[in-house]
């Protein structure tokens, strides 16, 4: 591979830019703790155009096969009507004058595209006012197009590249004097251009974590506490010392509650190569106290949660009157609902690469989240984040695993300790065994029909031990959490009642590629199966009909404190209208109306909002007598607002589908004595191509509307739609995941 070159900032303006360069630095976004839709104008996001016309767009944001660092640069570059071939992307450092560099939560696009809008169109307006002042003529007759400025009254024309130094001297405009594209100007937008990653990637050019080299770097291995908070009580490293390679042995001080990101602790091997700080780190004896959370067993805490959902709960929203509904009910429909605990594996586990000298470090890392790696690293060896420089390689997956910087804690530490610098590289069992843990949950749900099969009351309750437990071991509830398909379930009913309960957690709690609304969206859209089911409706036609007609709901009336994913409801308002219509698509697209369940093969469908974007999807399964599952085809209807790059959100919700169907059919991790029992895809599988979709069809509908997520929202309605078909096909009702351990026919 080649070797990782350290380059400032300074010297990579000077190096790539020619004397007389423009050199703009008017990103117009916000530092990272700023509101991103209340921000000011700050020199953060770079654009330099070269005197020979080549043009450098920064991208601050993380690639992990999402194609982000494309489709924010060709935002800029659509609207400074730069030339697409003569665009050359530049990877950020981690650093707080970008705005939020976290890249998660599906918010790259629809926190960005206006600034990055903003900043393409004011660089576009400097170089027609430069060309103007040349030209001596109104800035209102020139404009840009295709790499040139033109002056359309005496047809002379300027390259950006002739521009260049003129336009570097220009004033930064303020906004409000400059012009956005009507979309009918787009060139890029809406219509997306190859990922620029692309080549490298599929030729094996492209540098990933595991990759990142300096010269005299040495490699280590942990041995890690199995249970969460243990601490080392002994330790015998002379067999491990007679591996050949292995030079010495290092132990890192145990994590303390609350866990956040910080290193785990241990004892880390250290060697000239992976292979031989693998292999002595085997050879180690260490004797643990497994500390309080050597208790936890999953089967046991399994119990606990579902007793606890099946008792009154602190209520988070309410409508009407649940309890005087159910008392006077025609019927009454129960169920109970379970998900386990899940593991992001992806395809390339965490690595970094850190090399402290002087008082500084410098870290390179496959990391989703840069800034949290200044903060970590600079909290776990005593120094100043300004005197950490974190640079971002490609990501080989993440699903939210990589914005939690604890590995790149452990070689920051290691190499301060060593006095070179050290590559960690985790294995698939390091991976697996001491993840950020997607939660577990239990759920209970209570519908009373009235004699039309029509639902009066709805009660639902929600328990699983929370992601605010990571950075405070006293928090049980659901917070932010029940913002995510919980709060905001659309259903037009008359009274109901939404309630959470307390969950103590045993193992750090992480997010997951659409976090609490993969269980959230099980529960709820299955339930709404059943009782489709129960009162021999159509299961699409009473979905809509129970979601009433198109309105957009208020949840502040309702004592719910509702997120919106952060953004205001104004702008992004729970409209079921939009949710419909996909709804529509989806089953006409399908040929939903036209099916013929049977012989084992049947249709299923459910559809939820999340990350503010909405989804609908029929999923076509086959059982065979064996109880052997297939999925032949799935359709996706997705109203994501304004698509940026349509190739990339549809390969993003066919990644979905592929990724929810893997979840419910198979993931599971399980825990006894404290200890994760899961330790590579022999025990936590992930869906093979025999078992993935056959077919994922996307169907994009035009709702109108600033952009939405695309990354994670596909994810949701897999679970339940897959069930769902599993009960048209066979009578029989999955309550809990994994599908794979249970009996099909």
């Amino acid at each position: 591979m080649n070797r990782i070159e350290l380059t400032s900032r300074r010297d990579f303006l000077n190096s790539v830019f020619s004397a007389g360069a423009m050199i703009f630095a008017a990103g117009v976004v916000p530092s990272a703790e700023a509101d991103v839709t209340k921000s000011t104008w700050n020199p953060s996001v770079f654009i330099g155009v070269d005197t020979d016309g080549s043009v450098t767009i920064v991208a601050h944001r993380s690639e992990m096969g999402t194609g982000i660092r494309t489709s924010l640069p060709m935002v800029v570059a659509d609207e400074m009507e730069a030339d697409w071939n003569r665009v050359r992307i530049e990877q950020a450092l981690g650093d707080k004058k970008y705005g939020s560099q976290n890249t998660d939560g599906s918010c790259s696009i629809r926190d960005f595209y206006d600034l990055m809008r903003q900043t393409g169109a004011t660089a576009r307006f400097m170089l027609e006012k430069a060309a103007a002042d040349q030209w001596k003529v109104s800035a209102t007759e020139c404009k840009a197009q295709n790499h040139q400025v033109h002056h359309t009254p005496s047809g002379r024309s300027l390259g950006f590249g002739e521009l260049a130094a003129a336009a570097s001297k220009q004033p930064i405009p303020r906004p409000d004097l400059v012009r956005l594209k009507l979309p009918n100007e787009f060139r890029y937008i809406g219509k997306g251009v190859p990922s620029v990653d692309l080549k490298d990637i599929c030729t094996g050019h492209g540098t990933y974590g595991f990759d990142a080299r300096v010269p005299g770097m040495v490699y280590a291995s942990i041995e890690r506490p199995p249970v969460l908070g243990g601490k080392l009580k002994t330790f015998d490293d002379s067999a491990a010392k007679q591996v050949a390679g292995v030079s010495q042995t290092v132990v890192i001080e145990g994590a303390q509650p609350p866990y956040g990101f910080q290193a785990l602790g241990g004892v880390a091997v250290i060697a000239n190569n992976t292979w031989a700080a693998s292999e002595g780190r085997k050879k180690l004896k260490v004797e643990w106290e497994s500390g309080p959370h050597a208790v936890f067993s999953s089967e046991a805490f399994k119990k606990t949660l579902i007793d606890t959902a099946n008792k009154p709960q602190q209520v988070v929203r309410t409508v009407g009157d649940v309890d005087t509904a159910f008392n006077g009910a025609a019927k009454i429909v129960e169920a109970n609902y379970y998900t386990p605990l899940l593991a992001h594996a992806p395809m390339e586990p965490p690595a970094a690469l850190a090399e402290y000298r002087d008082g500084k470090v410098e870290v390179w890392a496959a990391t989703q989240n840069p800034q949290a790696v200044l903060t970590t690293v600079s909290k776990a060896l005593g120094i100043k984040e300004s005197d950490v420089t974190c640079h971002v390689t490609l990501l080989g997956g993440a699903f939210g695993r990589k914005s939690k910087p604890d590995y790149v804690a452990e070689a920051a530490i290691l190499s301060k300790k060593v006095g070179k610098p050290v590559k960690i590289s985790w294995t698939r069992e390091e991976d697996i065994h001491f993840d950020y843990f997607h939660t577990t949950s239990a759920m209970y749900f209570k519908a009373a029909l009235d004699a039309s099969g029509k639902p009066t009351a709805w009660l639902q309750r929600t328990v699983f031990p929370p992601i605010g437990s990571t950075f405070d071991e006293k928090e049980q509830y659901g917070g932010g959490e029940l913002s995510l398909g919980f709060l905001d379930v659309p259903f037009d009913i008359a009274n109901f009642r939404a309630e959470n309960g307390p969950a103590q957690a045993h193992l750090r709690i992480g997010w997951l590629r659409s976090v609490a609304n993969i269980y959230h969206a099980f529960g709820i859209q299955s339930f709404i199966d059943e009782l489709a089911h129960t009162t021999q409706k159509d299961p699409v036609e009473y979905w809509l009909a129970t979601l009433g007609a198109p309105r957009q709901i208020d949840l502040a009336t309702q004592k719910a404190k509702y997120t919106n994913y952060g953004k205001p409801l104004a702008q992004y308002p729970i409209d079921t209208g939009r949710l419909r219509r996909v709804v529509e698509v989806a089953a006409e697209k399908s040929g939903w109306g036209n099916r013929k369940n049977g012989n084992g093969r049947a249709w299923g469908f459910a559809a939820h909002r999340s990350f503010l974007t909405y989804v609908a999807a029929v999923v076509q399964i086959e059982v065979d007598p064996s109880g052997k599952l297939r999925i032949p085809r799935v359709d996706m209807a997705v109203d994501c607002g304004q698509s940026i790059n349509p190739d990339r959100v549809i390969s993003q919700f066919e990644g979905a589908a592929t990724f929810g169907a893997s979840i419910a059919l198979m993931g599971e991790i399980t825990a006894a004595d404290g200890r994760v029992q899961q330790s590579n895809f022999n025990t936590y599988q992930v869906a093979r191509i025999n078992e993935a979709p056959y077919e994922t069809h996307v169907h994009l509908v035009e709702g109108g509307g600033p952009p939405t997520g695309a990354g994670e929202p596909g994810v949701p309605p897999m679970a339940p739609a897959i069930c769902n078909a599993i009960f048209a096909a066979t009578g029989k009702r999955l309550r809990e995941l994994p599908i794979r351990k249970q009996k099909l026919v």
